[in-house]
């Protein structure tokens, strides 16, 4: 009986935490999304310690990270490839849609926009500073007019004629909500009017100066909202794709680059094994170095007592002193 084999894909973000397990064909064998609750080192260890428990005991032949967290989950579970969300986005697409040209990824925090050729990045634009184009604003709202986020969209659709909402900046779109809704619009009316303020939003910020073609792919955990798609596909019409696993492809992406490294480059996999993992608990610590005028903030990640990986130090002092032990 063969042991079974997988490619662990893991992409750690300032809201998700999201992995998957990928067999040798590249095919997606289990996912989970997690909240990371703002304690990612917390968030590695849990998300690996059950996609590992539903994996059953399989060998890991390789592992790719991806996401804001990569660098600390390459140091935790020792990842063979360690890629930036355009790139693994940009992949995990490519495989799902292999015509692809524009890929529309929203997140919890940002939001991206990436243009593709041949399965290629040719460009990409990333919005970091308003959060109104964001899933976490999507969360605000929903909260505040008592709605569940995963109702959001199907109420959204159901809107007859979308009011006109200020969807510029996050804080003008929610007092404009608030004075439609004193104005007595349906909710369902001002939903859908905030689905298109976002994609005003999104197309005037991150899309500014950029050619949309089709085909175009939807993804990250906002493509579930049904109302956003129809909004994008209203203003821009042109259809919208989204992949079966929207929530996770930037943790698929990283999976397949794993996959396509270890296709090329016959060698052990730097993966550290669920021992190393899961065996003792890790911390992060950040002190100010008054080594030299600089007085750089370095952090320190720590498995019990032995430190891994240094940050922040500029002149590499701290970080040197691991290749030296």
């Amino acid at each position: 009986m063969s042991v079974l084999a997988y490619f662990l894909g893991v992409d750690i973000g300032s809201v998700s935490s999201n992995f998957v397990l990928l067999d040798r064909r590249g095919e997606l064998v289990d996912k989970l999304y997690l909240r990371t609750q703002g304690n990612p080192v917390k968030a590695i260890q849990e998300g690996f310690g059950r996609i590992s428990d539903s994996a059953g005991g399989g060998r890991v032949l390789g592992v790719g990270t991806t996401g804001s967290g990569r660098h600390l989950a390459d140091v935790i579970l020792g990842a063979d490839v360690v890629k930036n969300e355009i790139t693994a986005h940009g992949v995990a697409a490519s495989h799902s849609f292999p015509q692809v040209r524009t890929i529309i990824e929203i997140g919890g925090q940002d939001s991206k926009l990436i243009l593709m050729q041949d399965g290629i990045v040719v460009d990409f634009a990333m919005n970091t500073v308003c959060a109104a184009g964001t899933g976490s604003f999507l969360d605000q709202q929903a909260a505040r007019l008592n709605i569940a986020i995963e109702d959001f969209g199907g109420r959204a659709v159901q809107a007859r004629q979308p009011v006109r909402i200020a969807g510029r900046c996050g804080v003008f779109a929610e007092s404009d909500m608030i004075h439609k809704q004193q104005m007595g619009y349906p909710v369902e009316e001002i939903l859908m009017g905030l689905c298109e303020a976002l994609v005003r939003n999104y197309l005037n910020n991150v899309g500014k100066g950029k050619k949309i073609n089709s085909p175009i792919v939807f993804q990250g955990g906002v493509a579930a909202n049904a109302g956003l798609k129809t909004a994008f596909q209203k203003v821009l019409q042109l259809p919208i794709n989204i992949p079966e696993h929207y929530e996770v492809m930037g943790a698929i992406g990283a999976a397949l680059l794993a996959r396509e490294q270890k296709q090329y480059k016959n060698s052990p996999s730097l993966f550290r094994g669920a021992d190393f993992v899961l065996g003792e608990d890790f911390s992060s610590r950040s002190y100010e170095c008054s080594g030299c005028p600089n007085m750089c903030e370095v952090v320190c990640i720590r498995r019990g007592s032995t430190p891994l990986a240094y940050w922040g130090d500029r002149c590499k002092k701290w970080e040197s002193t691991l290749s030296a032990s």
